[in-house]
Order: C-alpha cells, then sequence, then structure tokens
C-alpha cells in the first residue's frame, strides 16, 4: 500500500520562510522517511484552528496520514484578552474560561472534520519554550495545550508533545522566535516520522510522543 502524509495547520510546518537556504519542516521529514512515503503540506503560516477546514478540502485522495498543528496562532490572537488587568481574580478566571471554551469549541469541530476523513490522524500541541516568553504567556498556553490533549485522548488519536520537542533556544528561528529554526525542524520532523512508523494507528489509542 503506498502511503502519503500531508501536514494541516499553521507555520510550525510551513515554516519555510523562517529558514533560507535551510531545509524546512516538510524537506526535512521527506528526507528521514522511508522510500516509497511521500511528504506534501497545506499547512500555511498564519492561520487558526478554524482555517484547517479550508484547507483539507485539497487534500489528496490518496493521503494515508494527516499531521495537524494548530493553535499557536488561536493563543496569539487571544494574547491580548488574557493580558488585561482584572478588577478581581474572578473576572480574570472568568475571561480564560470564556476564551478556553470558544477554542475547545473550534478544535473540537476542526478535529472532528479531519477524522471524518477517515485518514491516521496526528495531533499536535503548542510549543512553549519560546525565547523570551514571560511566565504570564506560558501559563495562558497551558490554556490551550489542556484542550488540544483533551480532545485527543477523548478521540484515541496520538499526540506529538511539542512542548518536550522544541525545548532549546536553537530550537526557534532567528529570524521570528515563535517559529522553528532548521534545528527545531529537525526535530520535528524525526518525532513525526517516529509516530508515522511506531504508532498502532488501529488501536483508537492515544499515545504521547516526545
Amino acid at each position: 500500500m503506498h502511503e502519503s502524509i500531508v501536514l494541516v495547520g499553521d507555520s510550525i510546518f510551513d515554516n519555510a520562510s523562517y529558514v533560507p537556504d535551510e531545509p524546512c519542516v516538510t524537506e526535512q521529514l521527506q528526507s528521514v522517511v522511508r522510500d516509497g512515503v511521500d511528504v506534501s503540506i497545506l499547512a500555511v503560516d498564519g492561520d487558526y484552528v478554524t482555517d484547517v477546514h479550508a484547507q483539507i478540502k485539497s487534500l489528496p485522495t490518496k493521503v494515508t496520514h494527516l499531521f495537524v498543528s494548530a493553535g499557536g496562532n488561536d493563543a496569539l490572537r487571544h494574547g491580548r484578552r488574557l493580558a488585561l488587568e482584572y478588577q478581581t481574580s474572578e473576572d480574570l478566571f472568568a475571561e480564560w474560561a470564556e476564551i478556553q471554551a470558544e477554542f475547545r469549541r473550534d478544535y473540537r469541530a476542526m478535529l472532528k472534520a479531519v477524522l471524518a476523513l477517515g485518514k491516521h490522524t496526528v495531533v499536535c500541541t503548542i510549543y512553549d519554550a519560546v525565547p523570551g516568553i514571560a511566565k504570564t504567556e506560558l501559563t495562558a498556553l497551558s490554556l490551550f495545550n489542556d484542550v488540544i490533549t483533551a480532545e485527543a485522548i477523548s478521540s484515541g488519536v496520538p499526540v506529538v508533545d511539542l512542548r518536550c520537542v522544541c525545548a532549546d533556544a536553537s530550537d526557534y528561528s532567528p529570524l521570528s522566535p515563535i517559529e522553528p529554526s532548521s534545528q527545531g525542524g529537525a526535530k520535528i520532523a524525526a518525532t513525526l516520522n517516529r509516530v508515522f512508523e511506531e504508532h498502532d494507528f488501529s488501536s483508537d489509542r492515544t499515545s504521547v510522543f516526545t
């Protein structure tokens, strides 16, 4: 059976413009998968979770595996709301709860649409070792990662935990600290290939790859 991998989501995969003269994640993954496996990309730099619906409309018919990395731009979009000063802690947690509920709704709908395609599916968390990230931003990201892991477990799909994969400052592009560098991309590609080779997709059981 011919196997084909497609990457959907955001600039975690679509990082070519942030690693000029170096291989991007798609190229790095193609270089490590076994012979005969095709790797292509539909992910778009700057896209949100809701944009994945449009991406998968262009999915090649013969694809066997889908890797999804989405949610980081949603976190950035909500950054101002998360950073506002609130009169009471109750107000703060109410705002956080609203943001998380909105993201959960969008992520759940996206994952449902992806799984409806009947392909082997893998999701990624949002990495959080970005150089210069503030403690408040780190805490806020946990709201989004909690949703991603919970929805993955509920759906029985494997998770690539990018928080562990890209843990060093050099894993991030000097052109933009929130994008993977060539080094970070190589780590991501190697982990994606591990999932591709090692996970039993017939089990409907969530495994976490780091």
